[in-house]
This record gives structure tokens, C-alpha cells and sequence, in this order.
């Protein structure tokens, strides 16, 4: 490598930065000096990360590469900026992540259909508390002894995660003790419940469960080698367990449903794991289930749902002090390479065996790239970067529609605005293919970059940022239209056909629907609404539908009046109680009905009163609220006798 110490000093103003060739080995000596100091160290190798802990085992250690990341490349001599970048994102600390506790007992139950699961059994015995569930289909030599219960049924539902399992049998049946050849089963019965801590599957059929849930392993059991994995994996399945809490959930933000009605089901279409599922209101998300994809809060449009590990806002703040420090350092038009886990052996094999990652674009590792909302795409862009790539596996990982409609978003905004679409996904697992698509890239940032930290909940990040790109790109394009289900846009109200009902006002989670409690009145805030829908699927006169956009003008961030009318006065004391339009349309519908009720006119006319004189006018102004049509006089068995017998006598005249 041949890093520009200079330049990145200049990239990183108030760190002390110390420079070294052979600092694991022959230079040891310099780090430790450096902790002698007692401060915050960051180590720019992570080769070696075991040795530099080994020695400062107290110390305040972070460890950032620099050298697969930017200086092992064919432009590795101009890659001073990028690593620059690379230290500044290091000095961002995230915050912890909270994690959700589980506890395995070693109960644990074997589902199997021949002597497979039995022999699996027989390995686990000596660990686990064992019960084995054989389909009961296929012939199966009873053992010569029966130290775990071995029975025959068919598992109906299941639900649970590690530790907390519970299944639903049908067919159950216990076998019969005189069994010889093959087990003969005793008279079965459905709806037995099992609970237990592990599940571990051999029968070969469908899986009970997504791939990810904790404690549930699974097997073909015509793969020895696949058996005998998932039988070590169940063995060191007891105990107390914690895994990270990847999304938080707030309930009170969420727009799934009111009143019956579903509104926003996005992160219910994304989920692969089954996490997610509906409420009365609010969607429940299990954090003991959910696997860490973060679809959901890549799609969430009110913040209800957040990914955690680490949070948008940290996030942002890292991919910001990246950009601030390569414009110090002199780079120019950086891309952001967003990345998981497996990226990073990519990004190496690339440097090791290839050109390594151009000197602009900067790698941003991520826990998963399905986590990454509209935020983080729109932040990074009004801060400078003049491109966006998110490296996906080649075969699309679940939950990835999130985050392409993500791209999709921002790629309107940016093409509306005439600086072209700036986020593409790269989906491959070649990292040579990766060089390519990157060594190709030919954008420049053409606007003046954002430099305000933008705060809050991501949606509102989105915005400020999505605006703040609208004012540097200057444009004068009032509104963008953007993609169905992007979370921006209008709900536009059919004035004539509105009767200030206030239904929606009731309905909407954000506040975007609003009332006047002076006078009958209905406002509209463009800012807040997140295109959920329950406003139209409410309203009874259906005279809302919804507008996907982007509205730049000053007045979206205002409310605005849709609808006014005088308030009605009574017709006796002239006391205001409601809306005219309500009224008529209430009196059309009531005397559409046909009922006898509202065929009298006079009865119609109440409602023209309010709550005090329509109950004077029920009681003193003649107005019978029990009377009802004419009937027919009552007539009994000897009126239809009589009737009978003058029937026949006319007759016989």
C-alpha cells in the first residue's frame, strides 16, 4: 500500500493519526506506547486483530480495513481519500444492540417416518430429553428396548421458537406392545398437543417452519452427513440463548388497520419468516422469530418498525463522516458500496486475486442489505455520493422487495429531478463480476452536497433529504409522481361528493386527515400521510383515492382546508349541530329505504332539529315515535270457519 498520510490527516481533522509498516511485528513497540496513553485506539488492519487484543486486553480497541477495501487495487495509489473515509466511519460508534433472551430445557422432539429418527434419537438420548413422532406410514422394526417414547402421528400446526414450542398432533397413537415385525398402532386420536424446546425434523416432507427459526432443524433424512449435522447442532441446544433484537416496534405508529379496515400490510407482504402477523390495530412483530432480514422496516412508512442492528440514524451518521472525510481529503464523486456479511470475502478475493474496488467507490458494511430503507439511499445522496449500489447474493435473497422498491423510489426522485437514476442493485456472487460493474461506473455528483445531520425517525430523514436534494439539483418541478406503495403522496377528496362525515379523521394513524372542533371542517396535511389507505376504504361516500408523490412546494408542509360548510342551525332554536350536506344525505338514503317509517315527510323533518327539540318534538308536537301503518284487524280460527261456511252456502244457492 501507499497511503497519503497527509491527505488523510487532511480527511480526518482532530485525530491524531500515527503511521507504521510492520506494526504486528518488529513495530509492536509503537502500539504499545500508544496504550500506555490510555485513550481510544483505532487499528487499520484486521488481519491482526488478535494480536493487538491479546496485548491490549483493557484497551478501547476498533479495528477498519484498509488495505482489501482500498489499498490493494489498481488505483490503490489514489485510494488515500477512500481510506480517509474508511477511518472517519470507524470513529462513529453504533449503539448496542438489545437482545431477547431464550432458555432450552432439552426437550427436545424427533419427527421422523423410519429407523432414522430413531437412530438420531439413540445419539441424542444421553443429552436431551427425548420423544420420537413417527409418521406411522412406513414399516418400522420395534426396538428391542424403549428408552424415549416412540409414537406415530402427524403434526397438524405448529408455532413457537426455541424453548418454546408447542404442536398439534392428529392421529395420535402409542404402539402396541405386542408390535413384532414392524410397530402396530393402538386406536389414534387427533388434536394431542406437544411442547418442547427443539423440533428436529427427519421426516423429508414439507418444512414446519422458515429455515431460520431457532431450534427447528431439519434434515433429509436420506443424507447421512445432513442427519449427523443437525443431530450435533440439537446437542448443544440447552441452556440460556440471546440473540439480538433486530427490529424494534412502536404499536401506536403503526397504520396496519382501524375499525376493521386494513390499511398498511407492507410489512406483512415482505416478511419470509412468518415474524409478522396481524393485529386489531397494529401488526405483532416476534422478535424471538424474526431472523434479521429487516424487510419490514425497509418498508415501514411511519417508523413503526426499525431495524436495529444498527439503527438508520447510526447508520446515516457513519455514511455522512465517510463523505465529509473523502471531500476533505480531495476525492471526488464517491460511491457507496453497500454490503453484508458475505460481501466482505467478495471485496477480498477481488483485492487478493483482481484490480480490488475502484478508489471512489467506498464500502459500507451493513448486517443485512434487505435492512436498508429509503433513508439511508436518500441521506447518502444529498450528501454527496454520486452513486448507490447495494450488493445482493445472485440468487435474490427473501425480503428483498423492500429494499428494491427502495431504489426504485429514489431512482424517481433523482431522474424527476434530471440528475439520473443514481441506485442499482448488484446481484451476483461473482466477485469478479462485482470489479466489473463497478470499474463501469461513470457518475458525477453535479450538485452541492447537504451537509446538515438529518435526525428523527427515517421517514422524516427521507424527506428532508429528498427535499434538500429537490433544492440543490435546482429544479423547479413542483411535485414528482413516485411508485405505488413509496409512503409519499396525496389523499385527494372529491369536495361535491364529501359531507364532512369526518371518518377518515377517526382512521388515520399520522394525523393527515384532520378536523376543526370549532366548525365543520376537514384539512389535509400532505406531509404526514403515508399512502396507507385506510382513509379511502372508510370513507362512505368513497370519494378519496390516493396520489403517490412527492410534493416540494411549501404548502405540503402545511394543512389545507378540503372541505368547509356553515354548520346547519335548528329549525326551532336555530342552535348549530351538524352539516346541511350530512343531513340531506342522511334524509335520501332514509327515504330511499322505502320503509313506512320515513314515508312521512314530517317525520323526516326531525332530523332537521337538533339533539334538545328533537326529543320535544317527539314528545309534545304529536309526533308518535311508536306508531306504525294500519294493520289488519286480528282474526281467529272462528272468523275463518264463518267465512268457510258462507262460502258454502252461497255456493249451494
Amino acid at each position: 500500500m501507499e497511503p497519503d498520510l497527509a491527505l488523510i490527516r487532511r480527511g480526518c481533522p482532530g485525530v491524531e493519526l500515527r503511521g507504521a509498516e510492520h506494526l504486528c511485528r518488529s513495530q509492536l513497540d509503537r502500539f504499545q506506547a500508544a496504550l500506555a496513553e490510555g485513550r481510544p485506539i483505532t487499528v487499520a488492519c484486521t488481519q491482526e486483530a488478535p494480536t493487538f487484543e491479546q496485548e491490549g486486553e483493557e484497551a478501547d480497541l476498533t479495528f477498519v480495513n484498509i488495505r482489501e477495501n482500498a489499498g490493494w487495487a489498481r488505483q490503490g495509489r489514489d485510494a488515500s481519500a477512500k481510506m480517509a473515509a474508511l477511518l472517519a466511519m470507524a470513529q462513529v460508534p453504533m449503539p448496542a444492540t438489545p437482545v431477547v433472551a431464550m432458555e432450552s430445557q432439552g426437550v427436545c422432539l424427533v419427527l421422523g417416518r423410519d429407523e432414522v429418527a430413531i437412530d438420531a434419537a439413540r445419539r441424542l438420548a444421553e443429552t436431551l430429553d427425548i420423544t420420537v413422532l413417527l409418521t406411522g406410514q412406513e414399516d418400522v422394526q420395534p426396538a428391542s428396548s424403549t428408552p424415549f417414547p416412540i409414537l406415530a402421528g402427524r403434526v397438524a400446526q405448529a408455532t413457537g421458537w426455541l424453548g418454546a414450542f408447542e404442536l398439534v398432533v392428529n392421529g395420535y397413537a402409542a404402539p402396541i406392545p405386542s408390535s413384532r415385525a414392524a410397530y402396530r398402532w393402538g386406536t389414534p386420536r387427533d388434536g394431542a398437543r406437544s411442547r418442547c424446546d427443539i423440533v428436529l425434523d427427519l421426516t423429508g416432507g414439507a418444512p414446519l417452519f422458515h429455515e431460520t427459526r431457532d431450534g427447528y432443524l431439519r434434515a433429509d433424512p436420506a443424507n447421512p452427513a445432513a442427519v449427523l449435522e443437525v443431530v450435533l447442532r440439537a446437542q448443544s441446544l440447552i441452556g440460556e440463548f440471546e440473540k439480538p433484537r433486530f427490529v424494534t416496534f412502536t404499536d401506536s405508529l403503526c397504520a396496519h388497520s382501524r375499525n376493521r379496515r386494513t390499511g398498511c400490510s407492507r410489512c406483512l407482504d415482505v416478511c419470509p419468516t412468518g415474524a409478522i402477523t396481524p393485529g386489531k390495530d397494529s401488526v405483532a412483530i416476534s422478535a424471538e422469530i424474526c431472523a434479521g432480514c429487516g424487510s419490514c422496516a425497509a418498508v415501514c412508512p411511519t417508523g413503526a418498525a426499525r431495524y436495529a442492528l444498527p439503527p438508520a440514524e447510526a447508520l446515516g451518521q457513519r455514511i455522512r463522516a465517510g463523505l465529509q472525510a473523502y471531500r476533505r481529503a480531495g476525492g471526488e464523486h464517491p460511491v457507496l458500496l453497500l454490503h453484508a456479511e458475505k460481501g466482505e470475502a467478495m471485496i477480498e478475493a477481488l483485492a487478493r486475486h483482481g484490480d480490488g474496488l475502484p478508489a471512489r467507490v467506498i464500502p459500507v458494511r451493513v448486517n443485512e442489505a434487505t435492512q436498508i430503507d429509503l433513508s439511508i439511499l436518500a441521506a447518502a445522496t444529498a450528501w454527496g455520493a454520486a452513486g448507490l449500489r447495494v450488493l445482493m447474493p445472485a440468487r435474490r435473497p427473501e425480503g428483498a422487495e423492500g429494499v428494491l422498491r427502495n431504489i426504485e423510489t429514489l431512482n424517481a426522485v433523482t431522474a424527476g429531478l434530471g440528475l439520473g437514476e443514481r441506485a442499482a442493485a448488484i446481484e451476483t456472487d461473482d466477485p469478479f463480476t462485482l470489479g466489473d460493474a463497478l470499474a463501469g461506473l461513470s457518475l458525477k455528483a453535479v450538485w452541492k452536497p447537504d451537509e446538515a445531520l438529518a435526525i428523527g425517525a427515517p421517514r422524516e430523514v427521507a424527506l428532508r433529504s429528498l427535499r434538500a436534494l429537490h433544492g440543490a439539483s435546482g429544479s423547479a418541478i413542483p411535485a414528482l409522481p413516485l411508485p405505488a406503495l413509496a409512503g409519499f403522496g396525496a389523499a385527494q377528496v372529491k369536495a361535491d361528493g364529501c359531507t364532512l362525515c369526518l371518518a377518515c379523521t377517526m382512521v388515520c394513524p399520522v394525523g393527515a386527515f384532520r378536523s376543526n372542533p370549532d366548525a365543520p371542517e376537514l384539512s389535509f396535511l400532505e406531509d404526514a400521510c403515508v399512502q396507507c389507505g385506510l382513509c379511502a376504504a372508510t370513507c362512505p361516500e368513497k370519494v378519496i383515492t390516493l396520489e403517490p408523490r412527492l410534493n416540494f412546494a411549501p404548502e405540503a408542509r402545511e394543512p389545507r382546508v378540503v372541505k368547509r360548510e356553515e354548520p346547519m342551525p335548528c329549525r326551532h332554536c336555530g342552535k348549530p349541530f351538524g352539516t346541511r350536506s350530512s343531513v340531506e344525505r342522511v334524509k335520501q338514503k332514509l327515504a330511499a329505504s322505502g320503509h313506512w317509517m320515513f314515508t312521512d315527510p314530517k317525520r323526516l323533518a326531525v332530523l332537521e332539529l337538533c339533539e334538545d327539540c328533537r326529543a320535544i318534538e317527539a314528545t309534545t308536537g304529536g309526533l308518535d315515535p311508536y306508531a306504525g301503518p294500519t294493520r289488519p284487524d286480528t282474526r281467529t280460527t272462528e272468523d275463518y270457519l264463518r267465512d268457510a261456511q258462507r262460502a258454502n252456502q252461497e255456493t249451494k244457492h
